[in-house]
Order: C-alpha cells, then sequence, then structure tokens
C-alpha cells in the first residue's frame, strides 16, 4: 500500500512539471492584457455637466428638458449605475417597473470582487444597516469529507469580505441613494418598447402608474432590466438555457457549524446550498432538475424535499429544514438561467447586467459581474462630453463588451463548470471529477486559493482559470491512476479527461474565445474616447 503522501506528492508532481511552463505563458499573456486594459480605463474626467435641467412633461406625454441618459430597471445593476453617472453630473432619467421592495431569492450574496465594485462606486453603506452578514467563503461536503473554498482576503482591510444579506433591503438601499442625487429622475413605469428612428434608439415609450402611455428621450438608453428583460430582443441575440431550478427557503432557530462560511453538499439528486442571510435567517437552496421539477401547488415539492434531500442535510438543521418547508408560502421557485452576452451593435442603446449576460446561481456572481459593469460603463462614459452623436458613441462603446469579459467570463465559466460538477450523474466519471475536485481543494495553497480567488471575482483572469481546470484534470488523472496504472486505471482517467473537455471546451467556446483570451487581437479593444471634432454639435 503506497502512503498518503507519496500519494498526493505523486498527483502534484505532474502538475508542478507542466504548471510553469503554462504559466509563463500564460502570465506573460496575461501581463500584457492586463496592461493594456488598465492603461485604457484610467481616463481623466475632467468635464463638468450641467445640472439645472429638470425633467418636466408636456401636455401629450413627451419629455420637456435635458436627459442624458435614460436607464430601465433600478435593480443592482440600474440603481447602482444610476448613482455614479449622477455623481458625474450626468442628467439621468430611471424607469422601474416597481419601486416596491422585490421579492425574489436571487440576489442575495455579494462577493468580496463585488465587494471592492460597491466601494469603488462610492456605495458601500449600501450593505450598512441591513443586517448583512460575514461571509468568507464556503465549505464543500461530499460522502462525509469536506474542502473549503476561503476567499484570500489577506491582502484586504478586515472590511472587505463577501456580504449575505436579504436582497430587497440590498436595493431598496441603493435606490434610495440614487434618487438622493437631484439630477437623478426615478419613476415608476414600465417600458413597453424602445424608440427607434432611422436605426437609432432616442429613447423608450412606457406606461406610467397610471397607465398613461408615455414617451421617455435621451442620447443613451440602458437597458438593465433583469432576467425577464422584454426589450433585450431588439438589442441581442438572446439563447437562454434553463439546466434547473433552485428551490429555496428561509431556516431559522438553527446555525451552520462554520457561521462565516456557507456550504454547499454535493447530494444526490441534487446540489444544496446554504448561507445566512440575516443574523437569525440561513437560506437553503435546492438545485432541481428542470426536467424533474416537482408541483409545487399539489405537494409534490414538499414530499421530494422531505424524501429526498432532507436526509442529506447537516443533523443541527434537520429539524429547521422540516420546519421550514412545511410553513406555509414559505417556498420559492427560481430558473437558473444561462445566457452568453450575443449584443447587437445598436446606436443609443446599450445593454448590462441580466439583460445582457445570464449564469447558474450556484456560485452567487452575478451581482458582482453587475457592479463590475457598472464600474466599466462608468468609466468609459467619464471622458465624453457629448452623447448627441449615437453612432459615434456607439461605435466607441463597443470596447465595453470586450472589456468585460476578464470579469464576466471567469465568473460565468465557474458556475457552468462546478453546476455541471456538482450535480449527480449515473456517469461515474462525473463522481471521478467530484472526487478530484475536492482532492485538488484540499491540496491548499496556489490551488485552493487560485480557485477561490476567481470564484469571488478578485482574480477575474480567463486564463488562469483555463491554467486550473488543465491542472485539475490532470489531478484527476494522477489520482486514478495510484497505485500503479493499469489498462483500466489509464482507460478510466482517459474517460475523466474526455467527459471534462466535453464539460469545459462548449462553455469556452460559448463565451467567445477571442474576446477572453486574445481580447488584443479585438479592434473594439482600442477603441479610445472620441474627440470633440468627431461628434456633431
Amino acid at each position: 500500500m503506497v502512503p498518503k503522501s507519496m500519494v498526493e506528492q505523486y498527483i502534484v508532481g505532474d502538475a508542478v512539471v507542466i504548471a510553469p511552463l503554462l504559466g509563463f505563458v500564460f502570465l506573460y499573456y496575461n501581463s500584457l492584457v492586463r496592461f493594456w486594459g488598465l492603461s485604457k480605463l484610467k481616463r481623466r474626467a475632467s468635464m463638468e455637466f450641467p445640472k439645472e435641467n429638470r425633467i418636466n412633461k408636456n401636455g401629450s406625454g413627451e419629455d420637456v428638458g435635458t436627459t442624458d441618459i435614460i436607464i430601465v430597471g433600478a435593480g443592482v445593476a440600474g440603481a447602482a449605475l444610476a448613482y455614479s453617472l449622477g455623481k458625474d453630473g450626468r442628467q439621468v432619467r430611471v424607469i422601474e417597473r416597481d419601486l416596491n421592495p422585490p421579492d425574489r431569492i436571487a440576489g442575495e450574496s455579494l462577493m468580496p470582487g463585488g465587494y471592492l465594485k460597491l466601494i469603488e462606486l462610492g456605495l458601500e453603506d449600501c450593505v450598512d444597516e441591513i443586517d448583512a452578514q460575514r461571509n468568507q467563503g464556503y465549505i464543500l461536503y461530499k460522502d462525509g469529507k469536506n474542502a473549503p473554498i476561503s476567499y484570500p482576503l489577506e491582502k484586504f482591510h478586515s472590511h472587505v469580505v463577501g456580504k449575505s444579506f436579504h436582497n430587497n433591503r440590498f436595493v431598496q438601499k441603493l435606490r434610495k441613494k440614487a434618487a438622493s442625487l437631484h439630477n437623478v429622475s426615478l419613476e415608476q413605469g414600465t417600458v413597453t418598447s424602445l424608440l427607434e428612428e432611422n436605426g437609432t434608439i432616442k429613447g423608450g415609450h412606457y406606461k406610467d402608474k397610471s397607465s398613461q402611455m408615455l414617451t421617455a428621450y435621451a442620447s443613451l438608453t440602458v437597458v438593465c432590466d433583469g432576467c425577464f428583460s422584454n426589450l433585450r430582443r431588439s438589442l441581442c441575440n438572446p439563447k437562454v438555457d434553463v439546466p434547473s431550478y433552485f428551490v429555496g427557503f428561509i431556516l431559522t432557530n438553527c446555525k451552520l457549524s462554520d457561521q462565516n462560511h456557507g456550504a454547499i453538499i454535493l447530494a444526490d439528486p441534487s446540489p444544496i446550498v446554504f448561507y445566512p442571510i440575516s443574523s437569525t435567517e440561513i437560506r437553503c437552496m435546492v438545485d432541481v432538475p428542470s426536467q424533474n421539477l416537482p408541483s409545487l401547488s399539489n405537494g409534490e415539492m414538499s414530499h421530494y424535499l422531505k424524501t429526498l434531500v432532507a436526509p442529506k442535510v447537516f443533523p443541527e438543521t434537520y429539524d429547521s429544514f422540516i420546519s421550514a418547508i412545511e410553513k406555509k408560502d414559505n417556498i420559492k421557485i427560481m430558473l437558473n438561467r444561462i445566457m452568453a452576452d450575443a449584443p447587437h451593435r445598436t446606436p443609443g442603446a446599450l445593454l448590462i447586467g441580466d439583460s445582457l449576460n445570464m449564469r447558474h446561481a450556484i456560485t452567487g456572481g452575478g451581482m458582482t459581474v453587475a457592479l463590475s459593469d457598472v464600474v466599466l460603463l462608468r468609466d468609459l462614459l467619464r471622458p465624453l462630453h457629448d452623447l448627441s452623436d449615437a453612432s459615434v458613441v456607439c461605435k466607441y462603446l463597443q470596447s465595453f463588451y470586450t472589456l468585460r469579459k476578464p470579469m464576466s467570463s471567469t465568473i460565468n465559466i465557474l458556475a457552468s463548470v462546478l453546476h455541471k460538477v456538482f450535480s449527480s450523474s449515473s456517469d461515474p466519471t462525473i463522481e471521478d471529477i467530484q472526487h478530484a475536485c475536492i482532492g485538488y481543494l484540499r491540496l491548499g495553497g496556489v490551488f485552493s486559493s487560485g480557485l477561490s480567488a476567481m470564484i469571488s471575482g478578485l482574480c477575474p483572469r480567463p486564463l488562469s482559470l483555463a491554467f486550473h481546470l488543465f491542472a485539475l484534470a490532470i489531478y484527476g488523472f494522477g489520482r486514478l491512476l495510484l497505485p500503479f496504472p493499469s489498462p483500466k486505471r489509464l482507460w478510466n482517467g482517459a474517460k475523466l479527461f474526455w467527459v471534462s473537455s466535453n464539460i469545459i471546451f462548449p462553455i469556452l467556446h460559448s463565451e467567445g474565445v477571442r474576446q477572453m483570451f486574445f481580447p488584443l487581437t479585438v479592434p473594439a479593444y482600442y477603441r479610445t474616447p472620441p474627440r470633440n471634432k468627431d461628434l456633431k454639435v
């Protein structure tokens, strides 16, 4: 019998031999990408904008006055963007379908990378006084073993950490912050369509609270009306996939074993996620394949949760789990949507947030991507004095879709890959990949911290992600060969590589290989702010 320490050394040795070669190539190319990307974003904005214009309406319901930007939707992305553009002096008009506190089970977990974006926007106080809980990572549990995914926060101040909370409390704080600016108008209404003239978006048609049809005009319309967007079809090519549902409910009168970490149980038939959302409540999310969703109305869902899921949860949460299922109206169902960004070049309009791009919610990275989009768009717009020439502005803002790739692709790929790996399957190779993932994280050091840095949004680098996925595959292959290679073990290792490739490569392709790994070859990457003479006066 080979000692366990020698086994781990053998497996790690394979990765260590190959890692420096790949690491050198990835690091060199990544440094070039970061150099050019950062130089583009360090543009100084010295322009001040007039603040005396207000929005009024004439008798026909059309705007009278000046609006620089219309924002459709006041969720996390919309409210944060409104505040950041308002702080820069823009005249901003936000039209939100429902200004009441949202009732949803998504958007409750903010990664450390997202919290850093919140600080960049001056909105970090929006997680104060909402009973937000510190989240330092997650712990994976599988067949009696566990592996931590702890966010590498050693180099940051103590307040930089993940946050989890009630989504409606956070969103209302963001809205209140945006509405506090005198040049930001926040109103309730449903945008039914965009106003197009000669191929250029000039604003939108919407119904106000009294169902009166109105028209709003602006030089730029930013659509961020969320995953249920009814406007995205005119601005992108949406291909939405629903691999599973999250069945969510709140547990009370219980604690997780590590209160600073959430928990993910890799169970059969599906993963189970726990994380605190207040000092007295724990959110439980059960992933259910889309083809096997039990009915909630006739009691099938309760039976499914009690008989198949409850036996897999922690003993200390079992009673609270059963009580939560039996509590009336406590169970909510959410679709896990996946949609790669495929925008059309449309003068006068732009998509951001879940309207543009969605990923599986198992890693909780959606708000981090949305806030990253907001920071990037704010920085791109800052040098622009005049937004009136929609064609020139549109050409310049094409760089937004390439510059957002490091953060969005890293989190999107990890979310999709981890969901496929964590989901139960009749294929024993998936079981081998799950054990390889647990073992890889348990190695600690750069193996664990590297992956957790990308999951947390602290290291948004697709090249680094490719390196770790490759190293994980090598680890899994080496693990299957021990203690001695044999034809059967070699065959199992080959199947692991094959199944891993079938998971990873389609996801990489959907995200755009060129924009992710070779952004320097994308012409839009080099777009500079248009000069005054390029804009129509």
